[in-house]
Formats: structure tokens, C-alpha cells, sequence
């Protein structure tokens, strides 16, 4: 059978891996629209995380498998077409993920000093299509709307010391932007309570530990809460557990401001129950100058709990503002169903309703919720269903398919020149020595144009 992967993610490597540890004599392609692989792995994964991409590892001897083949540079629904693939393959999986970002909904949303999180982590991570966004960090204080574990890697480059980015795989470019940052304060803020934050816990213990930076939580946010934390899950007992005692705890003076004329250390707070209602302009209404939110009030308990606003409002200043209100998938074909109410495609264990022989995993799957682990699970799952459909004789191999033969004609005739692993080794090799040079892991190409020169196309 000759099966393929459309996006090169986590979701579609784990999918690709299953298929080809349990089934000996299938043929799987992975087809990317970038020259590079890995997703959100390369793109989305904090430049001071270096040990949640160490997936890579695994991912390279995939591609690396005899019976693996990755073609990097094509845009599957603009450069080959899903009934194209179709023609091509026995089965297609979609798990080209959440290529855009929920969107407030509310006035001033596009003022200039307004950015998605998706754009931001994509700009100081090197994806391409973000490498413009020159973010204004000339301000003190910025605004987080979201309290998941996006929200807090954003702070946290915001607030590190320079020293620790410097060791990381960090931009060039955004590294010299953060240097002459004026980023002080960073206020995260979330329309629920501390019951209902999604960040886990050991993104807050890096936040709480960051060097050079205090936590400020107010402990009246936090009244009552031990008791009624003492039914919630392990993991959201202790994370509450230790939002408590560092909102109770008396701030220790920086080490560093011990000199009476030091100045003010970096800052960071949680703020709740409160839901933007206006990003607001400044006086010449070129920019924005802070955020009015409605105060809510939460009915129902734990994650089931809705924030109704009390008509009570508040203003909070800032010259920064980040939507890190969750990503989005977008419907790839016409030839493909897509709920865009719920922004995925309609599917059971994977396999796409009305379709068969396609299959979708991953964040255009379920949604786009959870670390690399549940994308994991995911994907095994979504290849478990298409393993079972070769097994019962749902999916008919009898007529022998071109596979990447087909693709590629039909590529040429377009004139796209798609990207080998091989390839890619080439442009990863590149990028690990410029890092050396600079004594980080690896300098990330930026531009697409380059990587192709890189490798001669």
C-alpha cells in the first residue's frame, strides 16, 4: 500500500511512524509546504525548551527509512491537489495542523501594537511568513490575553535575561530586537478564574524561578480556593497549590538592586475574571495604549465554568498586546469536508466522515489543543484505523498506484521543485555551523529563497 502524509508536524511523522512499524511492506510519502520539516517542533516549541525537540531525533530516522520519502516546498491544494493525491495513493492523511489564530473579535483588535501569539512565537522562531512582523517592544508594560502555556512562553522571552536567549536557536533577528526591548512588566490576563488556567505547572515554576524577574499575584484572587481545590485532579491541585503560596509569599528584594539608584527589576502577574471588550487608540489613534475589559463573574465550577460579565469594566494600560487565544485550522481543499465552526475535519477515530481512504490527524483532527504526547497518541490512533481498514479489505490495494512517480510529474508540469530530506540535511547542516559560530545550537534560515540556494534549486 502506498499511503501519504500531508504536513510534517509531529502529527504527521507520528502517523507515518506507526504505519510503518506495523505494517512491513507499506510506502509512505510526507508531503510539506515548507523546505523545511517538523512543524511546530521548529516553529513552535520555545527556543529555551532545546529538550522537547530532541522529537526530531526520532522523526529524522523515519524520514531516514528506506520506505519513507519527505518532499518539502509543495502546497498540497495549490501545487497537487487532495483528489490528485488521491489518484496517486491507496490513502491520504491529512495532519497539516493550525496554520491561523482565533481572533478577539473586538474594536482596535487590528491597531497597530496588537499582534496574534501565533505570529509573535513565529517571528522569534523563524517561520517564514512571520520574519516582517517586526514587533514594537518600545513600551513598558504589554498584555497577554490567554493563560495557557503559549501565553506564558511569550512572557517568558519577554522578560529572560539576554544571556540566557543568546545560548538558544532564537533568531538572530528577534534577538536584537528583544536587546533594545523596553519591556518591563507583562501582565497575563484570562476571562476565568485560577481553577481554569491551562498553562501546566512546570511552564509556571520556570516563569516564577525566571532570573531577574518577581511574580505579582494578589492573594485575594486566591481566597477560598484550597477548599475548593481539594476534589480537582492531582495536576490542578498542586498547580493551584503553588499559585497560592507564591501570591502569599513577601517579594525578597533582587539581589541585583541592592545599589539604592538600581532600577526596578521586570515583573509579571496573573490577572482574572476579566474579558477584553476594546483593544483602545491612542490620542492620534495610530497605536494602542491599553485594553478595556469587562469583569466577569464564573458560573459553574472547574472547566465547565462560564465567565458572564458583571457590567463592571476596567482599563489597563499598555503599548503591547497579545491574542494568545488559541490557533485555528483552515480547510485545505474543496474536495475535503471541513467543520469551520469547530475548525476541523469531521471525522471518527481519524477517518474522514464520507471519505474513505482519507484519513486526518492531529490538530486539524481534534482541534487544537495539547502538547506533543497527545498529538502522539492521536496519530498512533488515526494510523491504527487506517491499518485496520488495509486489514479488513475496506481500502482496495488491488490497483497498484504511482504514488510520489504520479506526484512529481504533475508537480513538474507546475513547475514546483520539491525539497529532499537529503535536501533539508543540507540546509540543517548550514544552520547548525552558523550556530556554532555563534555559540548557539543552530542560526535558523529564515528565508525560503536561501534554503533553496542552499541546496542548488
Amino acid at each position: 500500500p502506498r499511503v501519504c502524509v500531508v504536513g510534517s508536524g509531529p502529527a504527521g511523522f507520528y502517523t507515518a511512524q506507526h504505519i510503518l512499524k506495523h505494517h512491513g511492506g507499506a510506502l509512505v510519502d510526507i508531503y510539506e509546504k515548507l523546505p523545511v520539516p517538523f512543524g511546530l517542533v521548529r516553529f513552535g516549541v520555545a527556543p529555551d525548551h532545546p529538550e522537547v525537540k530532541n522529537v526530531t531525533n526520532t522523526f529524522t530516522q523515519t524520514a531516514r527509512s528506506g520506505r519513507c520519502g519527505f518532499h518539502g516546498n509543495v502546497t498540497v491544494g495549490r501545487d497537487v491537489t487532495v483528489p490528485e493525491l488521491q489518484q496517486a495513493y491507496h490513502a491520504v492523511v491529512l495532519s497539516y495542523g493550525a496554520e491561523d489564530n482565533r481572533v478577539l473579535g473586538i474594536p482596535g483588535e487590528n491597531l497597530p501594537g496588537v499582534y496574534s501569539a501565533r505570529a509573535f512565537v513565529g517571528w522569534y522562531n523563524g517561520l517564514p511568513e512571520n520574519q516582517d512582523l517586526k514587533p514594537d517592544l518600545s513600551c513598558e508594560t504589554a498584555l497577554i490575553l490567554g493563560h495557557g502555556n503559549v501565553a506564558l512562553d511569550i512572557a517568558r522571552i519577554l522578560l529572560s535575561p539576554l544571556q540566557l536567549l543568546r545560548k538558544t536557536d532564537i533568531t538572530d533577528s528577534s534577538l536584537a530586537a528583544l536587546a533594545c526591548s523596553k519591556v518591563k512588566r507583562v501582565w497575563l490576563v484570562g476571562r476565568r478564574g485560577p481553577l481554569q488556567v491551562a498553562f501546566t505547572i512546570k511552564e509556571l515554576r520556570e516563569m516564577i524561578n525566571l532570573p531577574g524577574a518577581r511574580a505579582v499575584l494578589d492573594p485575594a484572587d486566591f481566597t477560598g480556593l484550597e477548599s475548593a481545590v481539594k476534589d480537582a485532579s492531582r495536576p490542578r491541585k498542586r498547580l493551584t497549590e503553588l499559585m497560592i503560596k507564591t501570591a502569599l509569599e513577601k517579594p525578597v528584594e533582587m539581589q541585583a538592586a541592592a545599589g539604592a539608584g538600581a532600577a526596578a527589576p521586570r515583573e509579571w502577574g496573573l490577572k482574572f475574571q476579566r474579558s477584553p471588550q476594546e483593544v483602545l487608540p491612542s490620542a492620534d489613534g495610530r497605536r494602542a495604549r491599553g485594553v478595556r475589559m469587562a469583569l466577569t463573574r464564573l458560573e459553574g465550577s472547574g472547566d465547565s465554568a462560564k465567565a458572564i460579565p458583571t457590567g463592571d469594566v476596567e482599563e489597563l494600560e499598555c503599548g503591547l498586546v497579545l491574542s494568545s487565544i488559541g490557533y485555528r485550522s483552515l480547510p485545505l481543499d474543496p474536495a475535503v469536508p471541513f467543520d469551520s465552526q469547530r475548525g476541523v475535519i469531521p471525522n471518527s477515530s481519524g477517518r474522514v466522515e464520507g471519505v474513505p481512504g482519507l484519513y486526518c490527524s492531529g490538530w486539524v483532527k481534534r482541534g487544537p489543543t495539547g502538547v506533543i504526547i497527545t498529538t502522539m497518541n492521536d496519530s498512533f490512533d488515526t494510523a491504527q484505523s487506517l491499518l485496520e481498514d488495509l486489514q479488513g479489505g475496506v481500502l482496495d490495494i488491488s490497483p497498484s498506484r504511482e504514488g510520489f512517480g504520479l506526484v512529481e510529474s504533475i508537480l513538474h508540469s507546475r513547475g514546483v521543485r520539491p525539497v529532499s530530506f537529503s535536501d533539508w540535511e543540507k540546509i540543517d547542516a548550514a544552520e547548525v555551523a552558523r550556530g556554532k559560530a555563534a555559540g548557539k545550537p543552530r542560526e535558523k534560515i529564515v528565508d525560503p529563497a536561501e534554503m533553496l540556494r542552499i541546496i542548488g534549486h
